[in-house]
């Protein structure tokens, strides 16, 4: 195993199914033996655990505000309980864990407490192959350096023109907050037949991942996507991309 882990930023606007994705990919590397894997929910509307089939009890935003608006036990310096309550919110699963990082806002100042959840992400990590981050479009926790700057950024969208246009603003983002170009790559989900004719300097997206009737049934019957068959067009072209990933890391 490498020294540390390789890091993965999936972005995109509301509704572009970049959480399905992310599920997808992290059942994908799990399916080709990258294990373990990192599950990270970094949006605020988390719902990463209920595509993987788990149950989150508490985020990194609630355990912060508890460890830093409560009394800790007698015997326990604030630092250590911090650490202690990370490795307690962390869901253990097959193949992979998840960490729910909740809402990074709150009343005061809480620079040395996302500075303890920023060490703490940094010792977690390390037992890890990838990290799979769920993250928002505006990419809250990259800017906040809890979890530091990926290695790659697959922003996702459909082939529409205000779908191109957003690529174009959150590669922007993403640049400016130190990701490098050529790890800033696209995927089109949910893909018919076109791409609208709008001209913003993309590159060819890394993957297409086509409209799949199994995905939408899952979605339907509140069932994990991550658990669609293997033969499903989704998760087929999600593994060409985990494939892809894998030897690029």
């Amino acid at each position: 195993m490498p020294d540390r882990p390789f890091t993965i930023a999936v972005s995109g606007k509301g509704g572009t199914g970049k959480t399905t994705i992310s599920a997808l990919l992290i059942r994908s590397f799990i399916d080709l033996g990258e294990v373990p894997v990192l599950a990270v929910d970094a949006d605020p509307n988390a719902n990463l655990h209920e595509t993987l089939g788990v149950t989150v009890h508490e985020s990194l935003g609630s355990m912060r505000e508890e460890a830093f608006t409560r009394h800790i036990p007698p015997g326990m310096n604030r630092h250590i309980y911090v650490r202690l309550r990370f490795r307690q919110a962390l869901v253990e699963a097959n193949g992979f864990d998840l960490v729910a990082m909740g809402r990074p806002e709150g009343s005061g100042c809480y620079c040395f407490a996302n500075d303890l959840l920023s060490e703490c992400m940094l010792e977690l990590e390390r037992d890890y192959r990838f990290i799979v981050i769920d993250t928002e479009a505006g990419m809250e926790h990259i800017s906040r350096g809890t979890i530091g700057k990926p290695d790659m950024l697959l922003i996702v969208s459909d082939p529409g023109a205000r779908g191109l246009r957003t690529i174009a603003r959150i590669r922007e983002i993403a640049t400016q907050l130190g990701c490098k170009p050529e790890r800033i790559h696209i995927i089109f989900n949910r893909f018919q037949c076109s791409i609208a004719p709008v001209d913003i300097g993309i590159d060819a997206p890394i993957a297409i991942i086509p409209d799949d009737q199994q995905v939408e049934a899952a979605d339907l019957a509140a069932t994990p996507v991550s658990q669609i068959p293997a033969d499903s067009p989704a998760r087929i072209a999600v593994m060409d991309l985990a494939r892809k990933i894998v030897r690029l890391a």
